[in-house]
Parts: C-alpha cells; sequence; structure tokens
C-alpha cells in the first residue's frame, strides 16, 4: 500500500489492549508515533511490534501532551487518534484517495466523524455518538492543541474540510471503567479551574444536573436508545456535578489536593 507523507500520533498509558488495532487501522501512514507516560503492561512492545516508533514522556495533561507529541513528529500532516479509537475500512479508503490533495492545499485542519461503542453495542439515536465531527488530521504549523490538563480541542483560524465516513471509539468498555474516568477527568478539570481561581459556585449544582441530564436525555436524543440512553445521561450529569463539588473541597480544603493526588498516583490515575 502507497504511505502518505503523514504522521499518526496516539498517547498512550497501558494501552496493550487496543493499541494493535489502533495502529494498523491507518496502514498508509509513513510514520507512526506513540508517545506513551509509562505504561506498566506491553503497550511499547506491542506498539513497537506494529511498525511505531515510540517516545516516553512523563504525563502534562491531554493538551500539552499532544502538542509536545507534535514536535516529535517528521511530517508536518499529523494524524491523532487515542488508543481505543481506529479508522473503518471506509474511512481509511477515502484519506487515501483524498489526503493527497487535501494535503498540497493551504487548509489547517480536517474534520473527521467518530461513531461510538457503548455497552458492546452501536448507539443508535444519542446525537454525540452518531458522527460526532472532531478536528483530528491537522497541519502542524497552522493548528494547536489547548494547553488544558482535560477536554483538550484544536484551535485553529484557517480553513477546513470534512471527510465523510466515520472512524470508531470503544467508548469505556464497562461502567467501572467510565466511574473511574469520571474521577479522573473531574480532578483533572478541577485542578485547572484551581490555577485559574475561578470562584466556586454550588448554588447552581442542581441546575447544573437537570440541565445536564435533559441536554444528553431529550436534546441529544438519548431516550430513544433505551436504558443504554438513561445510563448515558445520567452519567454525564453525574460528571458535571462531581467536578463542581470536588473543586468547592479543593477551595474548602486545600490539603485535599495533595491528598487526592497521591491516592490517583497510587491507582494510575493522575494522567
Amino acid at each position: 500500500m502507497q504511505t502518505l507523507p503523514l504522521t499518526l500520533v496516539v498517547i498512550t498509558f497501558n494501552e496493550a489492549a487496543h493499541i494493535a488495532r489502533c495502529l494498523d487501522s491507518v496502514p498508509f501512514a509513513a510514520e507512526k508515533l506513540v508517545v506513551d507516560s509509562g505504561s506498566t503492561d506491553d503497550t511499547v512492545a506491542i506498539a513497537e511490534t506494529h511498525g511505531a516508533r515510540v517516545v516516553h514522556q512523563d504525563w502534562l495533561g491531554f493538551g500539552p501532551q499532544r502538542n509536545f507529541a507534535t514536535t516529535q513528529c517528521s511530517h508536518e500532516w499529523i494524524l491523532t487518534l487515542d488508543a481505543d479509537e481506529y479508522l473503518s475500512p471506509e474511512l481509511a479508503a477515502e484519506m487515501q484517495q483524498r489526503l493527497p490533495e487535501l494535503m498540497g492545499s493551504t487548509l489547517a485542519a480536517v474534520y473527521l466523524r467518530r461513531t461510538t461503542l457503548f455497552m458492546g453495542a452501536p448507539m443508535r439515536w444519542y446525537r454525540p455518538m452518531l458522527g460526532e465531527r472532531m478536528a483530528r488530521l491537522y497541519h502542524r504549523d497552522r493548528a494547536r492543541w489547548a494547553d488544558v490538563r482535560v477536554h483538550e480541542s484544536l484551535r485553529f483560524e484557517g480553513a477546513s474540510t470534512t471527510l465523510r465516513n466515520t472512524f470508531q471509539h470503544l467508548h469505556n468498555p464497562t461502567l467501572v471503567h467510565k466511574s473511574l474516568k469520571v474521577v479522573r477527568y473531574s480532578e483533572l478539570k478541577a485542578r485547572d479551574w484551581h490555577s485559574r481561581r475561578r470562584k466556586p459556585r454550588m448554588w447552581d449544582v442542581p441546575l447544573v444536573f437537570l440541565s445536564a441530564f435533559l441536554k444528553d436525555y431529550l436534546f441529544r436524543r438519548a431516550f430513544l436508545d433505551g436504558w443504554r440512553g438513561f445510563i448515558i445521561a445520567q452519567t454525564a450529569a453525574s460528571y458535571a456535578v462531581y467536578k463542581r463539588m470536588r473543586y468547592y473541597e479543593m477551595c474548602r480544603n486545600p490539603d485535599s489536593v495533595e491528598l487526592a493526588a497521591d491516592l490517583l498516583a497510587r491507582h494510575g490515575l493522575d494522567r
């Protein structure tokens, strides 16, 4: 298969179960780069076996970690995937056909559409899991990731386009994984707020839960996916509330920042 002057970037920590499928789904990338933050499983060995160059970088936060990865790439155009994501054969074929022209243009970024599996099956109605547009392919001199610890986004001012076919996301294999992710992401978001000295607002927490639940359950059509849709809406609303409660605790009891950081580090949830 003809390769394209493109670097696939994947940031990892203990992703042995997923990394091979992710890397193999992009056979046309001239370079595959894995930036690992200290995996204790077989992630590094598997990545190297599947053609990736592995670079170690202690965890910096999602945005800074992706920006560091950008500096390690050999090519100007970069495709970034999470380890639990992979290109569909249809999208891989579309990219092989269209990328030579797109990469020769003045575009800053290309949007891809992501579909998500939840509880072992695709969601049929819930909008964020049906072709969610995400800027994942970009020219490194024309775009940069936001320097935030979590919920990073690609920032650019130039032109962009969107490809038609989708890539796949294996969303949290179990609710246990989801619950741990809520704790981890809440901590990172609360730390961002703490760094900016944002004022805690506990008075709006009940409204936040209700609005977040209704947004996903009704307006994003989760209710049409049955009980799985209810679970999606409930966990999204709980996350919205928990990160605010955790931030309030940081402000009320500053010692909790280090206490929580030590606990999360012992369980590998500090990255």
